[in-house]
């Protein structure tokens, strides 16, 4: 019963990253094919739709990797899979500081978009997946 339930807890936090990814990917193509089509440049929205873009395209790639590899646990298992979690948090929290350090650079610089647009996709994408990790950190920490 425990190692279904973990299972079953992570395939859905790694289909939830991958729904999340692939909507990233689809409102990138859109915002850009929408730029193009309309034959405007705007530096915010292009660089924006850049990092939905390719985070998307890598979330739905590594998490499919790992959804793929999916297997049971045992306990030793599960307190690793935990601390990878809290990694992964860490890490995130990470990608929203570096987005907002560039997101503010842009900013300070002279207001420019293209950095201000990519910094805004990164805290975007970093928030995301901050909230996936933790749901999932919480949801798994009975089991630890």
């Amino acid at each position: 019963m425990y190692s279904d339930t973990l299972l079953a807890l992570e395939r859905a936090h790694l289909l939830q990253i991958i729904v999340w990814g692939g909507a990233s990917v689809l409102v990138g193509v859109v915002l850009l094919a929408f730029l193009a089509f309309r034959r405007t440049r705007s530096a915010l929205l292009a660089n924006f739709a850049i990092q939905c873009a390719v985070w998307g395209l890598a979330e739905v790639l590594l998490s499919g990797v790992r959804l793929r590899g999916l297997a049971h646990r045992d306990g030793a298992a599960a307190v690793t899979l935990d601390r990878l979690l809290w990694l992964n948090a860490g890490l995130d929290v990470g990608y929203m500081i570096v987005g907002a350090t560039l997101a503010l650079t842009g900013w300070i610089l002279g207001r420019r978009q293209g950095p201000m647009g990519a910094g805004m996709g990164i805290v975007l994408q970093g928030l995301a997946l901050f909230v996936f990790d933790l749901r999932f950190v919480l949801a798994l920490s009975p089991y630890v």
